[in-house]
């Protein structure tokens, strides 16, 4: 378990640590409660954004609240409020999975619990995913961490006492757990696209108790002559997280599957509608833009495309409602955000790209240096893309290609940054990283 270091250099750490405390107090609003920020779409609001530093280094030390190494492996999104950061860890081989609670201020270590230990973990068969990949879900009376298959719990996030938990909701995931939670009014919704099992669950957030549970519906075409899935099922797999849309009056949970797109009622898990597409692996979430679900299918070769949402989205919806169809050049793992009417995303290999979301023309293209598997995030018209090497590249989310800044820390990242109180928080491969704007 480490040790915050902090760094001053600006006026002096105390004054500092006064300073954030004062504006974090702001605080008890729940700034990043999930993966995907607090309206599910990667982008920060207004007031948490405000102030958000544009440039940093590591050394000199520039715009560098504090860094803390962190025990264990994840990719799980460091959620923030009330003064508080929340994030998961686990070891390499997946027996021991660990949760955080660190002061947003200072980086000091609140809490720091074994939740599981597992005896014999599904080896995760690649070097990208871990044990520790699904970020948790925070609201002011309780933080939700999940592992998938693994467990979920309930905590109380001031006491730290676990409230609920559930061991009892499986599948395989065969390449590691990836989605994560979302919470919609008294709901925790859990997705589990696994090889042998693939399902959408919610249960009742103070409870713990299942109050539906909707399998997927998918043709995999994926069945060798033996009626057996091909690769062990390889393709039936997927790592996205839902989000939730009201459509003339009624609340759906969108949730991209392999080879299929679902909407579920969110009250009663009942299926409405599915569109059939020919990827898999998918892992963004959906984004929703004047009456429509913009969705990314996949990994590789992944098609990027607008679902019209009325009353009339029902059933398989694939030759009737969808808008347009952006059949290459979309992002890989790394998930598309939306800005001013531009879904702007990166793929693998640094190619960046913006696309108008009425028509899904592109309207430009650019090159960022490195590996890009983190989702990016929107702040103040800037999107933040941090990559495997340790680089954030801050674009400016324009008519054009334009680069703001370029910064870089001592190692990578996979999980994506988040955002409180004009503080950014970067999770790399072994430390997390609070940056703020200071005076020199």
């Amino acid at each position: 378990m480490g040790v915050a270091e902090c760094y001053p250099g600006r006026q002096a750490v105390l004054l500092l640590c006064v300073l954030w405390s004062s504006s974090v107090s702001a605080g008890d609003r729940i700034s990043w409660p999930s993966r995907s920020g607090p309206t599910l779409d990667s982008v920060a609001a207004a007031e948490d954004a405000r102030g958000l530093p544009v440039e940093w280094s590591e050394a000199p030390p520039k715009n560098l609240a504090w860094k803390i190494s962190l025990e264990g492996f994840g990719h799980s999104v460091p959620v923030v409020g009330a003064g508080r950061i929340w994030l998961t860890a686990a070891t390499k081989d997946g027996r021991q999975q660990f949760v955080y609670c660190l002061d947003q201020q200072t980086g000091r270590v609140l809490h720091h619990q074994l939740l599981f230990e597992n005896a014999e973990p599904e080896p995760l068969k690649n070097e990208i995913n871990t044990y520790a990949s699904p970020s948790c879900a925070l609201e002011a009376d309780a933080v939700y961490v999940h592992f998938g298959t693994y467990g979920t719990v309930r905590m109380n996030p001031q006491t730290f006492a676990i409230e609920w938990q559930r061991r009892d909701i499986n599948c395989r995931h065969f390449r590691g757990p990836g989605s994560s939670p979302i919470l919609w009014q008294d709901l925790l919704i859990l997705t589990f696209d696994g090889v042998d099992a693939q399902f959408v669950t919610a249960l009742n957030k103070r409870t713990g108790e299942t109050v539906w549970k909707t399998a997927r519906t998918t043709d995999y075409g994926d069945l060798d002559d033996n009626g057996v899935p091909k690769l062990e099922g390889d393709l039936r797999k997927a790592y996205s997280t839902p989000a939730v849309v009201k459509v003339n009056g009624r609340w759906q949970v969108v949730s991209v599957g392999s080879r299929a797109a679902f909407s579920y009622e969110a009250e009663t898990g009942r299926e409405l509608w599915t569109i059939r597409h020919d990827d898999f692996n998918a892992s963004s979430p959906p984004l929703f833009s004047n009456g429509h679900a913009i969705l990314n299918t996949g990994s590789r070769n992944s098609n990027l495309l607008s679902v019209r949402l009325e009353e009339s989205t029902r059933g398989d919806v694939t030759t009737s409602h969808v808008v347009w169809n952006r059949d290459k050049g979309n992002s890989d793992l790394s998930a598309p955000v939306l800005v001013d009417g531009r879904i702007i995303s990166t793929a693998n290999n640094g190619v960046v790209t913006a696309v108008d979301v009425n028509t899904g023309a592109e309207l430009w293209k650019g090159r960022m240096d490195g590996t890009f598997t983190a989702s990016p995030i929107v702040a103040n018209g800037l999107v933040y893309f941090g990559n495997e090497e340790g680089e954030t590249w801050v674009l400016r989310a324009g008519r054009e290609f334009e680069v703001v800044a370029k910064n870089r820390l001592s190692e990578g990242m996979r999980a994506s940054p988040s955002v409180a109180d004009g503080m950014l928080f970067l999770r790399t491969f072994t430390h997390l990283y609070a940056l703020a704007e200071t005076k020199q």
